[in-house]
Formats: structure tokens, C-alpha cells, sequence
């Protein structure tokens, strides 16, 4: 029968096997919970201010035209780790960056816009035939400033030069005589002809 040998246990071993050294191992690992907890909480309060900056930041691009929306993350909801929020915060601030110096760079255009449309208004027969959308002001609508000449071309000859400000929109669809199929179509062509207008002559009495 092969008798096994221990090897002789040193002060080392006592003390690790410890109660106070166990507690401290406890201790510590508690400590490093609460901070991985702290950090998360961080992380979070983080992603939270940068998602309504930026929330605020389309809110002002969308005045401006608008900007490229985010790809929609895929996968299932999960619980996500101290580097994965890390990755989170990143992208926010690149995004947030990247928005916020697109809303300069159409501020900056849409400022030079407004001063070339009060060059417009203020002498037009140095702006002939320009034109400005409303959009470019950054303002709603499909209207269209245009510099034009006043009573067409005898405006032109004269030199009368006006700013007017015109809709711009596409005409709606679904009305009028070219709508609703050729039926339609063809009764409104046949209403539009003009009709002669019989008379009757009296024969004298």
C-alpha cells in the first residue's frame, strides 16, 4: 500500500487560510462591485444626456433639411457590459459631433442666403432672374424668391426689375379634367366645347 506524502504546510498557507484574510478577499471584491456599478451608472447618465443632445440636434437639422438618420441596431435586447456602453458613448459623441457641425455648415449658407436675398430686394436690377427657395432660408414651404421683370418683356426693355415670391408647389393631383380615367376624361373634354347657340325665326303672322 503506497503511502502519500503531504507536503508540510508553510506560515504562507496559515495566513492565507486566514478569517482576516478571507474578509479582506470579500471586502475587496465588494469594493470592485460597487465601482463596476458606479461605472455603469456613469455610462448610463452618459448615453441619456448624449441621446437628447442629440435628440435636440435632429430636432434643428430637420428645419435645416434634415440629416441621415441612424442604422437601427439588430439583435435582442440584452444587458450590456462596461466596454459595450463604453462603445455606446463613443458612437454618441461621433455622432453629436458630426450633427452639430452639419448644423453649422447649413447655419453658415442659409445666413449668406438671407443676405443675398436683401441685395435682391434692396436692388433687383442687379439680381435679374435670381432665384432663391424658401427651403434655402431654412424656412417651411415650397416657395421660390424670384427677381423678375415687371410687365414681362416690356419690364425687361424698361429696366423694371420686382422680387416676388412665388408657392412653388406642385400642382395637386386628382382634380381636373385629366383625373379620374378616360370616361372622365372624356365628358370633360365634351363639357369644354363651346356650343353654338340655335335661333329660332318666327315666320310673320
Amino acid at each position: 500500500m503506497a503511502v502519500v506524502e503531504r507536503a508540510p504546510s508553510t506560515p504562507q498557507d496559515a495566513f492565507a487560510g486566514s478569517p482576516a484574510v478571507q474578509e479582506h478577499a470579500q471586502l475587496a471584491a465588494r469594493s470592485q462591485e460597487h465601482a463596476q456599478l458606479a461605472a455603469r451608472h456613469s455610462l448610463r447618465h452618459q448615453i441619456t444626456r448624449l441621446e437628447r443632445d442629440l435628440a435636440e440636434a435632429f430636432a434643428t437639422a430637420y428645419r435645416m433639411g434634415g440629416i441621415e438618420p441612424p442604422v437601427a441596431a439588430s439583435g435582442q435586447p440584452r444587458l450590456l457590459g462596461l466596454g459595450e456602453l463604453e462603445r455606446v458613448r463613443d458612437e454618441l459623441v461621433q455622432r453629436l459631433l458630426a450633427a452639430r457641425v452639419t448644423i453649422a455648415d447649413r447655419a453658415e449658407i442659409q445666413a449668406a442666403k438671407r443676405v443675398q436675398l436683401e441685395r435682391m430686394l434692396l436692388e433687383p436690377r442687379k439680381h435679374k432672374f435670381a432665384r432663391i427657395a424658401a427651403r434655402e432660408l431654412g424656412e417651411p414651404g415650397c416657395g421660390v424668391w424670384q427677381v423678375r421683370p415687371r410687365l414681362g418683356l416690356l419690364g425687361m426693355l424698361m429696366g423694371w426689375w420686382e422680387v416676388k415670391l412665388s408657392s412653388g408647389c406642385p400642382l395637386a393631383r386628382g382634380r381636373g379634367p385629366n383625373a379620374g380615367g378616360p370616361r372622365k376624361q372624356a365628358r370633360a373634354r365634351h363639357l369644354s366645347r363651346p356650343r353654338l347657340l340655335s335661333s329660332t325665326v318666327c315666320a310673320p303672322c
